[in-house]
């Protein structure tokens, strides 16, 4: 492929990663109802090039090495997706299956990450995007669940500090479900700064307002649950008035996303509201964000289930983190905003 200059956020596009491989997985060999289907990317992948890839340059990933994805999970659980899908597959649980395809593309996917991530910290670009699967929040330590086998954004981060040179790293999960995985992943550690925002009542459980870590971790977990039917004015009020404040305090060398589109309106799994420009419009923040910190910005796609949003969710969140258009500035929406900033305030000075 040919390649681009990579430039600042706001002076140009980055670098999409992913590979064939993510295309393979699929869950409706063991359950045909499965909403995780292939066509997620599939349809991300028309709607860019429809839109010439919105000037990004695109980039097949490589597998994630073992030693890579060994700096998140154990051995036991790597070798137990290896083995099982070399077997044919099956259920890890209800949810969560493994088909003959889905090791490789699980490592394409944490390879995604991974090559992002030296592609940021070495400064060839500082906007990067994988569109991958399986996806990773859910997956902890030594286990696989929510659809997640590998968790591709810890291990991208964990990568930037254990060997690419970060001393922090800030992660914001804007998926409709609590990444409970990388949430577990950095629960005692004070260079990594993660948040999400999340409806509360449903998958994975996790993620009450009162957990902000423990230990040397403590208040580097923001947990920010909203409630169903939820829609842009909260979300946007919770990073613009809390996340933005406090990873904005915590002066990261790296930002990640974990970037899912399934708190759309139009989402089967969820019941939050938000529109294709919700998603823009946090990713200009976020955008805005690197940009005051002066570092670079990648994202990792996490859930989104209907695939024609979700295209167009991931168009408009590469064209807004690309463009100068500057994020708007919104009132703090009263009740929930207020709630959680009395506990988050704790440990962060929030304006």
């Amino acid at each position: 492929m040919q390649e681009q200059r990579a430039e600042r956020p706001g002076e140009g596009a980055g670098i999409y990663f992913s590979h064939p491989a993510c295309l393979e997985h699929d869950p409706r060999v063991h359950m045909p109802e499965h909403p995780d289907t292939p066509e997620r990317l599939a349809a991300i992948e028309r709607e860019l090039t429809a839109r010439d890839w919105l000037g990004w340059t695109r980039r097949e990933a490589p597998p994630a090495e073992e030693a890579e994805i060994g700096l998140i999970h154990n051995s036991a659980q790597i070798e137990g997706i290896r083995a099982m899908s070399l077997a044919g597959g099956g259920a890890i649980d209800g949810d969560t299956f493994v088909g003959e395809p889905s090791y490789r593309a699980a490592l394409h996917a944490a390879g995604a990450a991974c090559e992002m991530t030296r592609a940021l910290m070495a400064g060839e670009t500082s906007l990067g995007f994988c569109g991958v699967r399986p996806s990773g929040h859910h997956a902890e330590r030594d286990r696989a669940m929510g659809f997640c086998l590998f968790n591709n954004v810890a291990i991208a981060a964990e990568l930037a500090i254990r060997e690419l040179g970060a001393g922090r790293v800030f992660v914001l999960d804007w998926d409709v479900h609590h990444g409970n995985g990388t949430a577990e992943a950095f629960r005692t550690r004070a260079d990594v700064l993660f948040a999400s925002i999340h409806e509360s009542g449903i998958y994975p459980g996790t993620g009450a307002l009162s957990d902000v870590g423990s230990g040397r971790g403590e208040g580097y977990t923001i947990n920010l649950p909203v409630p169903g039917g939820s829609d842009e004015e909260l979300w946007l009020s919770l990073i613009e008035h809390i996340v933005i404040p406090a990873a904005q305090e915590f002066e990261p060398d790296l930002i990640l996303i974990s970037a899912g589109y399934d708190a759309h309106r139009d989402d089967p799994l969820a019941s939050c509201r938000l529109d294709t420009a919700s998603f823009a419009e946090m990713a200009r923040h976020v955008r805005d964000l690197a940009l005051r910190c002066e570092v670079p910005l990648g994202a990792v796609l996490e859930g989104g289930y209907e695939p024609v949003a979700l295209a167009q969710c991931v168009a408009e969140t590469l064209a807004a983190l690309a463009a100068e258009q500057p994020a708007h500035s919104a009132a703090p929406e009263a009740m929930l905003t207020s709630r959680a900033a009395a506990q988050i305030g704790h440990h962060w000075t929030l304006s």
